[in-house]
Protein backbone atom coordinates (compact mmCIF):
# COMPACT_ATOMS: atom_id res chain seq x y z
CA UNK A 1 0.00 0.00 0.00
CA UNK A 2 1.46 2.88 -0.55
CA UNK A 3 1.79 6.54 1.51
CA UNK A 4 0.20 9.60 1.25
CA UNK A 5 -3.90 9.69 0.64
CA UNK A 6 -5.32 7.47 -2.61
CA UNK A 7 -8.63 9.73 -2.87
CA UNK A 8 -7.20 13.18 -1.13
CA UNK A 9 -9.90 16.01 -0.95
CA UNK A 10 -9.34 19.64 -1.77
CA UNK A 11 -8.61 21.83 1.65
CA UNK A 12 -7.42 19.23 3.55
CA UNK A 13 -3.83 19.67 4.78
CA UNK A 14 -2.24 16.25 4.66
CA UNK A 15 1.05 15.03 6.04
CA UNK A 16 3.53 14.16 3.06
CA UNK A 17 4.05 10.68 1.76
CA UNK A 18 7.67 10.56 3.27
CA UNK A 19 6.31 11.81 6.50
CA UNK A 20 3.37 9.36 6.35
CA UNK A 21 6.00 6.36 5.65
CA UNK A 22 7.99 7.35 8.72
CA UNK A 23 5.28 7.23 10.81
CA UNK A 24 3.77 4.19 10.13
CA UNK A 25 7.62 2.75 10.15
CA UNK A 26 7.55 3.99 13.77
CA UNK A 27 4.53 2.68 14.79
CA UNK A 28 3.18 6.14 15.63
CA UNK A 29 0.58 5.31 13.07
CA UNK A 30 -1.48 2.25 12.47
CA UNK A 31 -0.26 0.67 8.88
CA UNK A 32 -4.34 -0.70 8.53
CA UNK A 33 -7.70 1.33 7.64
CA UNK A 34 -10.58 0.76 10.23
CA UNK A 35 -11.84 -1.14 6.74
CA UNK A 36 -8.78 -3.65 7.35
CA UNK A 37 -9.06 -3.75 11.13
CA UNK A 38 -12.55 -5.12 11.07
CA UNK A 39 -11.84 -7.13 8.48
CA UNK A 40 -9.17 -8.94 10.68
CA UNK A 41 -11.52 -8.97 13.85
CA UNK A 42 -13.77 -11.03 11.23
CA UNK A 43 -10.90 -13.08 10.46
CA UNK A 44 -9.56 -13.93 13.22
CA UNK A 45 -13.00 -14.22 16.39
CA UNK A 46 -15.73 -14.20 13.77
CA UNK A 47 -18.29 -15.42 16.40
CA UNK A 48 -17.33 -13.25 19.29
CA UNK A 49 -19.71 -10.48 20.10
CA UNK A 50 -18.94 -7.11 19.24
CA UNK A 51 -21.55 -4.97 19.92
CA UNK A 52 -24.78 -5.28 22.39
CA UNK A 53 -28.13 -3.38 22.18
CA UNK A 54 -30.98 -4.31 24.65
CA UNK A 55 -31.89 -7.74 22.94
CA UNK A 56 -29.46 -7.17 19.92
CA UNK A 57 -25.98 -8.99 19.96
CA UNK A 58 -23.66 -8.19 16.69
CA UNK A 59 -20.58 -10.61 16.01
CA UNK A 60 -17.68 -9.50 14.39
CA UNK A 61 -18.19 -11.88 11.39
CA UNK A 62 -22.00 -10.46 11.26
CA UNK A 63 -20.51 -6.57 11.20
CA UNK A 64 -17.91 -7.66 8.35
CA UNK A 65 -20.66 -8.89 6.67
CA UNK A 66 -23.05 -6.09 7.06
CA UNK A 67 -20.69 -3.53 6.30
CA UNK A 68 -19.24 -5.26 3.45
CA UNK A 69 -22.18 -5.02 1.94
CA UNK A 70 -23.63 -1.49 2.86
CA UNK A 71 -20.52 -0.05 1.57
CA UNK A 72 -20.52 -1.67 -1.87
CA UNK A 73 -24.39 -0.80 -2.15
CA UNK A 74 -23.23 3.08 -1.55
CA UNK A 75 -20.67 2.92 -3.98
CA UNK A 76 -22.91 1.10 -6.50
CA UNK A 77 -25.65 4.40 -5.78
CA UNK A 78 -23.57 6.55 -7.02
CA UNK A 79 -21.26 7.68 -4.29
CA UNK A 80 -17.68 7.67 -3.97
CA UNK A 81 -14.55 7.90 -1.95
CA UNK A 82 -14.09 11.26 -0.54
CA UNK A 83 -17.63 12.13 -0.95
CA UNK A 84 -19.05 13.27 2.68
CA UNK A 85 -22.63 12.07 4.39
CA UNK A 86 -24.83 13.69 6.91
CA UNK A 87 -25.57 11.51 9.87
CA UNK A 88 -28.90 12.14 12.41
CA UNK A 89 -28.47 8.52 14.01
CA UNK A 90 -28.47 7.73 17.71
CA UNK A 91 -27.04 5.34 19.85
CA UNK A 92 -27.97 2.04 17.56
CA UNK A 93 -26.48 -0.65 16.27
CA UNK A 94 -27.56 0.65 13.13
CA UNK A 95 -25.50 3.69 13.51
CA UNK A 96 -22.13 1.45 13.94
CA UNK A 97 -22.89 -0.17 10.80
CA UNK A 98 -23.45 2.37 8.83
CA UNK A 99 -20.57 4.16 10.29
CA UNK A 100 -18.58 1.44 9.51
CA UNK A 101 -20.42 0.91 5.70
CA UNK A 102 -18.91 4.51 5.08
CA UNK A 103 -15.27 4.33 6.41
CA UNK A 104 -15.18 1.01 4.15
CA UNK A 105 -16.25 2.59 0.62
CA UNK A 106 -14.38 5.92 1.63
CA UNK A 107 -17.38 7.95 2.32
CA UNK A 108 -16.45 10.15 5.22
CA UNK A 109 -19.28 10.80 8.45
CA UNK A 110 -19.61 14.47 9.27
CA UNK A 111 -19.98 14.44 13.04
CA UNK A 112 -23.46 15.53 12.99
CA UNK A 113 -26.58 14.74 15.56
CA UNK A 114 -30.21 13.85 15.22
CA UNK A 115 -31.07 17.09 17.88
CA UNK A 116 -29.45 19.11 15.28
CA UNK A 117 -31.90 21.27 12.84
CA UNK A 118 -31.66 23.98 10.63
CA UNK A 119 -29.01 25.58 11.52
CA UNK A 120 -26.43 23.15 12.13
CA UNK A 121 -27.44 21.06 9.42
CA UNK A 122 -27.37 24.18 6.92
CA UNK A 123 -24.30 25.02 8.38
CA UNK A 124 -21.97 21.65 8.08
CA UNK A 125 -24.08 20.76 4.80
CA UNK A 126 -23.01 23.58 2.71
CA UNK A 127 -19.54 23.73 4.47
CA UNK A 128 -18.36 19.93 3.71
CA UNK A 129 -21.01 19.81 0.71
CA UNK A 130 -22.46 16.51 2.03
CA UNK A 131 -23.75 14.43 -1.20
CA UNK A 132 -25.30 11.37 1.49
CA UNK A 133 -27.95 11.59 4.77
CA UNK A 134 -28.39 9.24 6.96
CA UNK A 135 -31.56 9.25 9.45
CA UNK A 136 -32.64 6.78 12.27
CA UNK A 137 -36.37 7.43 11.47
CA UNK A 138 -37.84 6.27 14.99
CA UNK A 139 -35.12 8.49 16.45
CA UNK A 140 -38.02 11.31 18.27
CA UNK A 141 -41.82 10.55 18.56
CA UNK A 142 -42.28 14.20 18.20
CA UNK A 143 -40.45 15.26 15.18
CA UNK A 144 -40.18 13.61 11.82
CA UNK A 145 -36.18 13.19 10.83
CA UNK A 146 -37.19 11.99 7.55
CA UNK A 147 -39.31 14.72 6.47
CA UNK A 148 -36.68 17.23 7.97
CA UNK A 149 -33.69 15.68 5.92
CA UNK A 150 -36.02 15.79 2.74
CA UNK A 151 -36.28 19.58 3.45
CA UNK A 152 -32.72 20.11 4.05
CA UNK A 153 -32.24 18.59 0.56
CA UNK A 154 -34.49 20.75 -1.18
CA UNK A 155 -32.22 23.54 0.52
CA UNK A 156 -28.58 22.35 -0.34
CA UNK A 157 -29.17 20.44 -3.60
CA UNK A 158 -25.80 18.58 -3.24
CA UNK A 159 -27.63 16.67 -0.56
CA UNK A 160 -28.74 13.60 -3.30
CA UNK A 161 -28.72 10.36 -1.29
CA UNK A 162 -31.00 9.33 1.65
CA UNK A 163 -30.79 6.13 3.68
CA UNK A 164 -33.09 5.46 6.18
CA UNK A 165 -32.71 3.36 9.31
CA UNK A 166 -35.22 1.60 11.32
CA UNK A 167 -38.20 3.34 9.56
CA UNK A 168 -39.93 2.91 5.87
CA UNK A 169 -38.08 4.52 3.26
CA UNK A 170 -40.30 6.40 1.10
CA UNK A 171 -40.44 8.69 -1.90
CA UNK A 172 -37.03 7.32 -3.51
CA UNK A 173 -35.27 7.17 -0.32
CA UNK A 174 -32.78 4.46 0.50
CA UNK A 175 -33.48 1.21 2.62
CA UNK A 176 -30.87 0.91 4.64
CA UNK A 177 -31.75 -2.71 5.51
CA UNK A 178 -31.55 -3.69 1.99
CA UNK A 179 -28.35 -1.91 1.59
CA UNK A 180 -27.06 -3.39 4.14
CA UNK A 181 -27.78 -6.96 2.24
CA UNK A 182 -26.72 -5.62 -1.49
CA UNK A 183 -25.56 -8.27 -3.86
CA UNK A 184 -23.91 -10.37 -1.20
CA UNK A 185 -20.84 -11.03 0.61
CA UNK A 186 -18.79 -12.09 -2.08
CA UNK A 187 -19.48 -9.71 -4.35
CA UNK A 188 -19.42 -7.07 -1.92
CA UNK A 189 -16.18 -7.81 -1.21
CA UNK A 190 -14.98 -8.17 -4.83
CA UNK A 191 -16.35 -4.61 -5.75
CA UNK A 192 -14.31 -3.45 -2.81
CA UNK A 193 -11.13 -5.30 -3.03
CA UNK A 194 -9.49 -2.97 -5.35
CA UNK A 195 -10.71 0.46 -4.04
CA UNK A 196 -7.20 0.90 -2.23
CA UNK A 197 -8.11 3.26 0.22
CA UNK A 198 -4.63 3.94 2.37
CA UNK A 199 -4.21 4.91 6.28
CA UNK A 200 -3.50 8.37 4.78
CA UNK A 201 -6.96 8.99 3.40
CA UNK A 202 -9.60 11.07 5.33
CA UNK A 203 -11.75 8.73 7.65
CA UNK A 204 -14.00 11.31 9.28
CA UNK A 205 -14.72 14.82 9.51
CA UNK A 206 -14.96 15.69 13.34
CA UNK A 207 -16.12 19.28 14.97
CA UNK A 208 -14.16 21.65 16.81
CA UNK A 209 -15.89 22.77 20.05
CA UNK A 210 -15.64 26.28 18.44
CA UNK A 211 -15.31 29.51 19.73
CA UNK A 212 -17.11 31.30 16.79
CA UNK A 213 -20.59 30.78 15.74
CA UNK A 214 -19.32 28.07 13.18
CA UNK A 215 -17.67 25.07 14.07
CA UNK A 216 -14.17 24.46 12.20
CA UNK A 217 -14.15 20.78 10.62
CA UNK A 218 -11.12 18.30 11.56
CA UNK A 219 -10.53 16.11 9.60
CA UNK A 220 -9.38 12.68 10.87
CA UNK A 221 -7.29 9.81 9.35
CA UNK A 222 -7.39 6.18 9.08
CA UNK A 223 -3.81 5.28 10.32
CA UNK A 224 -3.53 8.11 12.69
CA UNK A 225 -7.27 7.94 14.44
CA UNK A 226 -6.71 4.30 14.62
CA UNK A 227 -2.64 4.47 16.44
CA UNK A 228 -4.60 6.92 18.82
CA UNK A 229 -7.48 4.37 19.86
CA UNK A 230 -4.91 1.87 20.27
CA UNK A 231 -2.86 4.55 22.44
CA UNK A 232 -5.95 5.11 25.07
CA UNK A 233 -6.83 1.21 24.74
CA UNK A 234 -2.53 0.14 25.91
CA UNK A 235 -2.20 2.85 28.55
CA UNK A 236 -5.50 1.61 30.43
CA UNK A 237 -3.91 -2.09 29.87
CA UNK A 238 -7.45 -2.37 28.19
CA UNK A 239 -7.68 -6.21 26.43
CA UNK A 240 -9.98 -8.89 24.53
CA UNK A 241 -11.91 -9.64 27.80
CA UNK A 242 -13.27 -5.77 27.97
CA UNK A 243 -16.98 -5.42 28.28
CA UNK A 244 -17.31 -1.38 27.53
CA UNK A 245 -20.10 0.28 28.38
CA UNK A 246 -21.06 3.55 26.37
CA UNK A 247 -24.71 5.70 26.95
CA UNK A 248 -23.04 8.70 24.96
CA UNK A 249 -23.23 9.28 21.22
CA UNK A 250 -21.02 7.31 19.31
CA UNK A 251 -20.25 9.73 16.18
CA UNK A 252 -18.42 11.96 18.42
CA UNK A 253 -14.03 12.13 19.01
CA UNK A 254 -14.78 10.93 22.53
CA UNK A 255 -17.15 7.76 21.23
CA UNK A 256 -15.12 6.63 18.47
CA UNK A 257 -11.24 6.35 19.96
CA UNK A 258 -12.89 5.41 23.69
CA UNK A 259 -15.43 2.96 22.65
CA UNK A 260 -15.78 1.87 18.89
CA UNK A 261 -11.74 1.65 17.83
CA UNK A 262 -10.64 1.07 20.54
CA UNK A 263 -13.05 -2.55 21.22
CA UNK A 264 -12.84 -3.13 17.82
CA UNK A 265 -9.11 -3.29 17.82
CA UNK A 266 -9.12 -5.19 20.96
CA UNK A 267 -11.94 -7.74 19.75
CA UNK A 268 -13.68 -6.33 22.73
CA UNK A 269 -17.26 -6.07 23.09
CA UNK A 270 -19.03 -3.05 23.68
CA UNK A 271 -22.64 -2.04 25.07
CA UNK A 272 -24.76 0.81 23.95
CA UNK A 273 -27.24 2.04 25.73
CA UNK A 274 -29.91 4.74 23.56
CA UNK A 275 -30.28 6.56 26.97
CA UNK A 276 -28.88 6.70 30.34
CA UNK A 277 -30.17 6.72 33.85
CA UNK A 278 -28.69 5.21 36.39
CA UNK A 279 -30.23 2.86 37.30
CA UNK A 280 -30.62 0.77 33.90
CA UNK A 281 -26.49 1.87 33.68
CA UNK A 282 -26.02 -0.09 36.93
CA UNK A 283 -28.15 -2.97 36.38
CA UNK A 284 -26.63 -3.11 32.81
CA UNK A 285 -23.03 -3.44 33.96
CA UNK A 286 -24.53 -6.47 36.23
CA UNK A 287 -26.32 -8.24 33.86
CA UNK A 288 -23.57 -7.97 31.43
CA UNK A 289 -20.48 -8.33 33.77
CA UNK A 290 -19.21 -5.13 32.17
CA UNK A 291 -15.51 -4.16 33.18
CA UNK A 292 -15.24 -0.85 31.73
CA UNK A 293 -17.22 2.62 32.23
CA UNK A 294 -17.06 5.77 31.11
CA UNK A 295 -18.28 9.38 31.61
CA UNK A 296 -17.93 11.90 28.98
CA UNK A 297 -21.09 14.57 30.59
CA UNK A 298 -23.28 14.13 33.20
CA UNK A 299 -23.28 10.27 34.03
CA UNK A 300 -21.03 10.77 37.11
CA UNK A 301 -22.75 13.52 38.51
CA UNK A 302 -25.65 11.44 38.10
CA UNK A 303 -24.17 8.47 40.08
CA UNK A 304 -22.79 10.55 42.58
CA UNK A 305 -26.26 10.99 43.37
CA UNK A 306 -27.81 8.15 43.42
CA UNK A 307 -27.41 6.24 47.04
CA UNK A 308 -28.90 2.74 45.88
CA UNK A 309 -25.10 1.31 44.97
CA UNK A 310 -25.90 -1.91 47.23
CA UNK A 311 -28.41 -2.95 45.66
CA UNK A 312 -26.44 -3.64 41.90
CA UNK A 313 -23.40 -6.56 41.83
CA UNK A 314 -20.76 -4.35 40.29
CA UNK A 315 -17.61 -6.57 40.89
CA UNK A 316 -17.17 -7.13 37.37
CA UNK A 317 -16.25 -3.54 37.22
CA UNK A 318 -12.40 -2.69 36.79
CA UNK A 319 -12.02 0.98 35.68
CA UNK A 320 -13.94 4.02 34.91
CA UNK A 321 -13.01 7.32 33.25
CA UNK A 322 -14.45 10.39 33.73
CA UNK A 323 -13.60 14.55 32.91
CA UNK A 324 -13.24 15.57 36.54
CA UNK A 325 -13.97 14.41 39.86
CA UNK A 326 -12.29 10.70 40.13
CA UNK A 327 -11.69 11.15 43.69
CA UNK A 328 -15.09 11.33 44.46
CA UNK A 329 -16.26 8.38 41.88
CA UNK A 330 -13.93 5.99 43.21
CA UNK A 331 -14.84 6.76 46.84
CA UNK A 332 -18.65 6.75 45.57
CA UNK A 333 -18.91 3.39 43.43
CA UNK A 334 -15.64 1.64 44.57
CA UNK A 335 -13.87 1.03 41.37
CA UNK A 336 -10.47 2.69 39.98
CA UNK A 337 -10.86 5.73 38.62
CA UNK A 338 -8.79 8.44 36.84
CA UNK A 339 -9.80 11.44 34.64
CA UNK A 340 -9.32 12.58 31.04
CA UNK A 341 -8.44 14.55 29.08
CA UNK A 342 -9.26 14.82 25.33
CA UNK A 343 -9.25 17.33 22.45
CA UNK A 344 -10.66 16.58 18.83
CA UNK A 345 -7.57 18.49 17.22
CA UNK A 346 -5.74 15.61 18.62
CA UNK A 347 -4.70 15.07 21.81
CA UNK A 348 -6.07 12.56 24.22
CA UNK A 349 -4.60 12.39 28.21
CA UNK A 350 -5.27 10.05 30.64
CA UNK A 351 -3.44 7.79 33.91
CA UNK A 352 -2.99 4.06 34.10
CA UNK A 353 -4.93 2.13 36.26
CA UNK A 354 -2.26 1.80 38.38
CA UNK A 355 -0.87 5.05 38.29
CA UNK A 356 -0.69 6.17 42.19
CA UNK A 357 -4.00 8.17 43.45
CA UNK A 358 -2.33 11.65 43.49
CA UNK A 359 -1.46 11.46 39.24
CA UNK A 360 -5.47 9.94 39.05
CA UNK A 361 -7.40 11.90 40.95
CA UNK A 362 -5.31 15.58 40.64
CA UNK A 363 -4.48 15.57 36.87
CA UNK A 364 -6.03 14.75 33.43
CA UNK A 365 -2.99 12.37 32.89
CA UNK A 366 -0.72 12.01 30.50
CA UNK A 367 -0.62 11.76 26.23
CA UNK A 368 -1.07 8.38 24.94
CA UNK A 369 1.34 8.87 22.58
CA UNK A 370 4.76 8.98 23.62
CA UNK A 371 5.96 10.91 21.01
CA UNK A 372 3.01 13.63 21.92
CA UNK A 373 4.96 17.19 22.23
CA UNK A 374 3.62 19.41 24.57
CA UNK A 375 3.81 22.97 25.84
CA UNK A 376 2.80 25.30 28.60
CA UNK A 377 2.84 28.56 26.69
CA UNK A 378 2.17 31.98 28.05
CA UNK A 379 -1.37 33.08 26.74
CA UNK A 380 -1.63 34.93 22.93
CA UNK A 381 2.45 34.11 22.91
CA UNK A 382 5.22 31.52 22.53
CA UNK A 383 7.16 31.44 25.80
CA UNK A 384 6.56 28.41 28.04
CA UNK A 385 5.64 29.78 31.57
CA UNK A 386 7.75 28.67 34.80
CA UNK A 387 7.10 25.22 36.27
CA UNK A 388 3.91 25.12 37.88
CA UNK A 389 2.27 28.20 36.77
CA UNK A 390 -0.70 27.79 34.74
CA UNK A 391 -0.61 28.49 30.84
CA UNK A 392 -2.33 27.56 27.97
CA UNK A 393 -1.95 24.04 26.47
CA UNK A 394 -0.36 23.44 23.37
CA UNK A 395 0.85 20.57 21.47
CA UNK A 396 2.57 18.87 18.52
CA UNK A 397 2.67 15.38 17.41
CA UNK A 398 1.74 12.61 15.64
CA UNK A 399 -2.29 12.70 15.58
CA UNK A 400 -2.23 16.68 15.89
CA UNK A 401 -4.17 18.88 13.27
CA UNK A 402 -2.43 20.29 10.14
CA UNK A 403 -5.40 23.04 9.33
CA UNK A 404 -8.98 22.80 8.78
CA UNK A 405 -10.74 21.75 6.37
CA UNK A 406 -10.76 24.65 3.96
CA UNK A 407 -10.13 27.18 6.97
CA UNK A 408 -9.59 30.66 5.64
CA UNK A 409 -6.07 31.14 6.15
CA UNK A 410 -6.36 33.83 9.33
CA UNK A 411 -7.84 30.63 11.47
CA UNK A 412 -5.13 28.07 10.34
CA UNK A 413 -2.30 30.91 11.46
CA UNK A 414 -4.26 31.30 14.37
CA UNK A 415 -4.45 27.88 15.81
CA UNK A 416 -0.91 26.83 15.70
CA UNK A 417 2.09 28.33 16.96
CA UNK A 418 5.36 29.49 14.82
CA UNK A 419 7.05 25.96 14.90
CA UNK A 420 3.41 24.05 14.40
CA UNK A 421 2.30 23.59 18.01
CA UNK A 422 -1.83 23.63 18.17
CA UNK A 423 -2.85 25.82 20.62
CA UNK A 424 -6.09 24.41 22.72
CA UNK A 425 -6.96 27.65 24.34
CA UNK A 426 -7.25 25.24 27.21
CA UNK A 427 -5.70 26.88 30.83
CA UNK A 428 -3.58 24.03 32.19
CA UNK A 429 -0.87 23.48 34.81
CA UNK A 430 2.31 20.95 34.68
CA UNK A 431 3.22 19.08 37.28
CA UNK A 432 5.34 15.78 38.18
CA UNK A 433 4.80 12.84 39.98
CA UNK A 434 6.36 9.68 40.35
CA UNK A 435 9.06 11.75 38.21
CA UNK A 436 6.81 11.95 35.17
CA UNK A 437 4.91 15.11 33.48
CA UNK A 438 1.09 15.07 34.01
CA UNK A 439 -1.12 17.72 32.79
CA UNK A 440 -4.16 19.30 35.67
CA UNK A 441 -7.09 21.45 33.06
CA UNK A 442 -7.83 24.35 34.88
CA UNK A 443 -10.21 25.92 32.44
CA UNK A 444 -11.04 27.26 29.02
CA UNK A 445 -9.89 30.23 27.34
CA UNK A 446 -12.82 29.73 24.61
CA UNK A 447 -15.89 31.64 24.80
CA UNK A 448 -18.00 28.24 24.30
CA UNK A 449 -20.41 26.16 26.38
CA UNK A 450 -19.80 22.42 27.05
CA UNK A 451 -23.42 21.20 28.16
CA UNK A 452 -23.35 18.01 29.10
CA UNK A 453 -20.25 17.71 27.11
CA UNK A 454 -21.91 19.09 23.61
CA UNK A 455 -19.91 21.69 22.88
CA UNK A 456 -21.20 25.22 21.35
CA UNK A 457 -20.23 28.93 20.76
CA UNK A 458 -22.02 31.39 22.81
CA UNK A 459 -21.40 33.96 19.81
CA UNK A 460 -23.69 31.27 17.58
CA UNK A 461 -26.22 31.79 19.62
CA UNK A 462 -25.92 35.40 20.65
CA UNK A 463 -26.09 35.98 16.77
CA UNK A 464 -29.60 34.90 17.17
CA UNK A 465 -30.72 36.17 20.29
CA UNK A 466 -30.29 39.86 19.30
CA UNK A 467 -32.81 39.26 16.57
CA UNK A 468 -35.66 39.18 18.59
CA UNK A 469 -37.57 42.41 18.47
CA UNK A 470 -37.58 43.18 22.09
CA UNK A 471 -33.63 42.70 22.53
CA UNK A 472 -31.07 45.49 22.65
CA UNK A 473 -28.29 43.11 22.67
CA UNK A 474 -26.63 39.70 24.36
CA UNK A 475 -24.15 38.02 25.96
CA UNK A 476 -24.29 34.66 26.43
CA UNK A 477 -21.80 32.49 29.11
CA UNK A 478 -21.60 29.34 30.92
CA UNK A 479 -23.27 28.56 34.28
CA UNK A 480 -22.12 25.42 36.74
CA UNK A 481 -24.63 22.66 36.33
CA UNK A 482 -24.30 19.90 38.60
CA UNK A 483 -25.76 17.18 36.19
CA UNK A 484 -24.50 18.91 32.59
CA UNK A 485 -21.58 20.58 34.07
CA UNK A 486 -22.48 23.74 32.14
CA UNK A 487 -25.79 25.46 30.78
CA UNK A 488 -25.74 28.54 28.81
CA UNK A 489 -27.13 31.62 30.79
CA UNK A 490 -28.03 35.18 28.35
CA UNK A 491 -27.41 38.63 29.83
CA UNK A 492 -29.87 40.59 27.46
CA UNK A 493 -30.20 44.20 27.31
CA UNK A 494 -33.54 45.02 26.01
CA UNK A 495 -34.55 47.77 24.05
CA UNK A 496 -36.22 50.42 25.41
CA UNK A 497 -39.65 50.20 26.55
CA UNK A 498 -39.40 46.33 25.62
CA UNK A 499 -39.92 43.54 28.27
CA UNK A 500 -37.00 41.28 28.27
CA UNK A 501 -37.69 37.73 26.99
CA UNK A 502 -37.93 34.96 29.76
CA UNK A 503 -36.87 31.72 29.49
CA UNK A 504 -39.84 30.15 27.81
CA UNK A 505 -40.27 32.52 24.80
CA UNK A 506 -36.76 33.22 23.99
CA UNK A 507 -36.49 29.51 23.68
CA UNK A 508 -39.67 29.45 21.47
CA UNK A 509 -38.32 32.50 19.85
CA UNK A 510 -34.30 30.41 18.94
CA UNK A 511 -35.92 26.79 18.18
CA UNK A 512 -38.51 29.00 15.18
CA UNK A 513 -35.09 29.96 13.69
CA UNK A 514 -33.63 26.45 13.84
CA UNK A 515 -31.44 26.43 16.74
CA UNK A 516 -31.13 23.07 18.63
CA UNK A 517 -32.68 22.75 21.68
CA UNK A 518 -29.97 21.91 23.57
CA UNK A 519 -27.92 25.28 22.92
CA UNK A 520 -30.83 27.35 23.94
CA UNK A 521 -30.52 29.57 27.76
CA UNK A 522 -31.62 27.97 30.44
CA UNK A 523 -31.21 31.14 32.59
CA UNK A 524 -31.98 34.74 31.32
CA UNK A 525 -30.47 37.72 33.24
CA UNK A 526 -31.93 41.53 32.76
CA UNK A 527 -28.63 43.40 32.55
CA UNK A 528 -28.68 47.53 31.62
CA UNK A 529 -24.87 47.21 30.70
CA UNK A 530 -22.34 44.93 30.15
CA UNK A 531 -19.54 44.61 32.34
CA UNK A 532 -16.37 45.40 30.81
CA UNK A 533 -12.47 44.86 31.67
CA UNK A 534 -9.74 47.90 31.70
CA UNK A 535 -9.45 47.93 28.23
CA UNK A 536 -12.84 48.15 27.18
CA UNK A 537 -13.47 44.31 26.36
CA UNK A 538 -16.77 42.97 27.36
CA UNK A 539 -15.85 41.05 30.61
CA UNK A 540 -17.85 37.68 30.19
CA UNK A 541 -15.62 35.99 33.76
CA UNK A 542 -17.85 38.54 35.56
CA UNK A 543 -20.81 37.51 33.54
CA UNK A 544 -20.29 34.66 34.90
CA UNK A 545 -18.99 35.29 38.55
CA UNK A 546 -22.46 36.85 38.75
CA UNK A 547 -24.74 33.89 37.71
CA UNK A 548 -22.63 31.95 39.65
CA UNK A 549 -23.12 33.53 42.76
CA UNK A 550 -26.51 33.84 42.39
CA UNK A 551 -26.83 30.22 41.93
CA UNK A 552 -25.00 29.42 45.19
CA UNK A 553 -27.26 31.92 47.15
CA UNK A 554 -30.22 29.66 45.54
CA UNK A 555 -31.46 33.04 43.47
Amino acid sequence: MGNGPRYPIEGVIYRTPSEQAALIGSGAWSPMTVGDAIRDAARTDPDKTYLIAGDQRLTFGELDRRTECLAASLLDQGLKPGDRAIFQMGITPETVIALFGCYKAGILPVCTLPQYRDIEIGQLTEMSAARAYFIQADFSPTFDLVAFARRMGQAHPTLSKFIVARGAAEDGNLDFARLCEGSGYDASRARLADLGINPGDVLTFQLSGGSTGVPKIIPRMHGEYLAQASGWARLHEYGPDEICIWPLPIIHNAGLLLVVLGSLLNKSTILLQDRFDPVSFLNAIETHRVTWAGSIGPIAPRLLDYHNLAKHDLSSLRMFVAMDRADAIEAHVGVTTMNLYGITEGLLMSTSPGDSEQARFWTNGRSTSELDEIRVLEFDGERPVKPGEQGELCFRGPHSLRGYYKAEPGVNAATFTSDGFVRTSDIVREVVIDGRSHFVFLGRVKDNISRGNEKFAAEEVEKLIVQHPAVLDAKVVAMPDRYLGEKACAFIIPRPGETCPDVPALGAFLVGLGLAKFKLPERVETISEFPVTRVGKFDKMAMRAIVREKLERGE
